[in-house]
């Protein structure tokens, strides 16, 4: 015999809902109705078919699951999913153990939140962790210093990590773009902090300087910290070094801006080592190529060439190397109307001086008076060449050099491409192409400093920490490097740029691109994303720390259920959100 709660339907009214008696006799099943349900309210329907099946009803929710913990799980299951799937544990260290996972966790903190070396210790703590990542990894309690001892081990394994990284996306013949930028620095204890040429505009602050090694398609492959007060072009030995030393890669072009390969570093680095190099010439020796010399007619006539094209010249002054020379038109209507802007702002500077000196008393105090006042204030905008000034007892006089300004509108719009690689090796196109590649460089430069990892404040003082500050954000680059591309058809970026004719003309977004930003929806619907807000969005998916009545020393961990946006996001990276509580960090 049982006891059952049985709906039966009704043709045209709501269904019955009976409290039956079942029972067998011989081949025959008995029903009897113990009581008619229909008018009472579905919740205790349901608690009643749930006590007759021998559950247990509880008034609330909490009486049936306790959720001891709620933790930011989403991003960080991306994340270490695509670390794993990389083999960045592996280009760590072959070998699992601590401090390879602290520095795996460290780098994805710096993704998720970038904070001091304390601060990602306590968000990795089972008792103040901020997120999954550290029951991921496993790590337990972390302290500060184990962070510490962390940068140390990581500085340790800079070599092989950066020639493993090498290994893997330098091949054969290849370009490889080299820059440098500096970040300042706040206190008075770093021995790498010194004044130098902030890029910053942070004036009075020292800084350090680090210059960023990328593959020709962007990929971070190496870091180098130097002093602040170093220059560009002294830190290009050092790279030289690393790259013959270390990589030992095949044929190597070494792409850097006109201020990092000059003609001594040409003379003095790159040729006794072999090396082919890719840079552009600057303006002073622009110049040069407008004049004659030695009997040979000027080799570079601005006013027949066609804009936006590549026309290759040779120079005397320049034997051996391919000169590529291009227009952009849009260049030189820019700098034509910034140099009017600041002519006419450096007249009305001159015009109040004039005026000022003509208040006073014609003499030699008058004069000395002019003069110091040109000295404070017609400098401001650097275009004072640009005038004839004559200072007198009287006052001032002054008049724009037509010649001057004629001459120097000249090389408006115009830069040269300078390389020593033949034509068979590297065509004019694709030598001015990468060149302008260099932009990525600055992209991560971007991202290191300003967007995303801020690589500063730095926390850290000695000379070996900081170092290994930097080589983990830039481990933090690569990966996020990596996750860009992989999820580029739900963010803001142009996943088929379109093809220039010529790579002097100014890069267009592809239809598509522009489509994702002026709809904001991806071509399947959905939202379009930053990279961070697309993170925010995976750390709604948590891990759940649940215990049943009765057993609250077994808990289990029970992640949320994903938005369709969220799921999508993780069948394009491969990753399963259930099983990334347990993901294998042994190989």
């Amino acid at each position: 015999m049982s006891i059952r709660v049985h709906v039966i339907p009704n043709r045209s009214s709501p269904p019955a809902i009976l409290l039956r008696k079942t029972w067998r006799e011989g081949k025959r099943i008995r029903r009897q109705t113990l009581a008619n349900l229909s008018k009472v309210p579905p919740p205790l329907v349901d608690a009643i078919r749930s006590f007759l099946q021998g559950g247990v009803v509880f008034s609330s929710l909490d009486q049936a699951v306790t959720l001891q913990r709620s933790l930011p799980h989403g991003h960080v299951a991306a994340l270490l999913g695509l670390a794993t799937q990389l083999g960045l544990p592996r280009i760590l260290h072959r070998t699992p153990g601590r401090q390879r996972n602290l520095a795996l966790a460290a780098l994805i903190a710096r993704l998720i939140h970038p904070a001091s070396k304390l601060a990602t210790a306590r968000g990795l703590s089972p008792e103040t962790a901020d997120t999954s990542l550290g029951v991921l990894l496993g790590l337990g309690p972390v302290s500060g210093n184990e962070m510490l001892d962390m940068l140390d081990w990581l500085r340790q394994r800079q070599p092989w990590i950066e020639k493993t990284l090498a290994r893997r996306h330098l091949q054969g013949a290849t370009l490889i773009l080299y820059d440098v930028t500096s970040t300042y620095l706040e206190g008075q204890h770093c021995p790498l902090a010194a004044f130098g040429h902030n890029r910053d505009g942070k004036k009075g602050k020292k800084q350090m300087v680090f210059g960023l090694l990328c593959a020709a398609d962007g990929c971070p492959i190496a870091v180098e910290v130097f002093p602040g007060n170093t220059g560009d072009p002294t830190t290009l030995a050092a790279q030289i070094r690393k790259i013959q030393d270390r990589f030992r890669v095949g044929r190597i072009a070494l792409v850097g801006d006109r201020g990092m390969i000059t003609a001594a570093r040409i003379r003095q680095d790159l040729s006794p080592a072999g090396l082919d190099w890719i840079s552009a010439l600057r303006t002073v020796d622009i110049r040069k190529l407008l004049q004659a010399s030695k009997g040979h007619p000027a080799p570079l006539h601005p006013e027949s060439l066609v804009p936006d094209t590549v026309a290759e010249i040779l120079s005397p002054q320049f034997p051996g190397e391919r000169l590529l020379v291009c227009l952009n038109p849009r260049l030189r209507q820019q700098r034509a109307r910034k140099r009017e802007e600041l002519l006419q702002a450096t007249e009305a500077r001159l015009t109040r001086i004039a005026t000022a000196a003509r208040k006073h008393k014609p003499g030699p105090e008058n004069r000395d008076r002019t003069l110091q006042a040109l000295a404070r204030q017609a400098h401001r905008y650097r275009v004072e060449k640009h005038f004839d000034l004559t200072v007198t007892d009287a006052g001032l006089q002054w008049s724009r050099n037509r010649h001057k300004i004629q001459a120097e509108a000249r090389l408006d719009g115009l830069y040269v491409v300078r390389t020593n690689l033949d034509a068979q090796a590297i065509d004019a196109h694709q030598a001015v192409a990468a060149y302008k590649s260099l932009s990525q460089v600055e992209r991560a430069f971007r991202s290191l400093k300003t967007t995303r990892l801020d690589i500063r404040p730095v926390f850290v003082y000695s000379e070996e920490h900081v170092r290994g500050h930097v080589l983990l954000c830039l481990l933090a680059w690569y990966l996020e490097w990596h996750l860009r591309r992989r999820l580029a058809p739900l963010l803001f970026e142009d996943e088929a740029p379109t093809v220039r004719d010529s790579p002097v003309q100014k890069a267009q977004p592809s239809p598509q691109a522009k489509a994702k930003a002026a709809t904001r929806k991806t071509p399947d619907g959905d939202p379009v994303h930053s990279l961070t807000t697309l993170l925010q969005d995976l750390a709604t998916v948590t891990l759940n720390q649940v215990t049943l009545p009765g057993h609250s020393d077994s808990a289990f961990n029970l992640v949320t259920r994903a938005t369709p946006l969220q799921a999508k996001v993780f069948r394009t990276l491969k990753i399963d959100t259930k099983k990334g509580v347990a993901i294998n960090q042994t190989g």
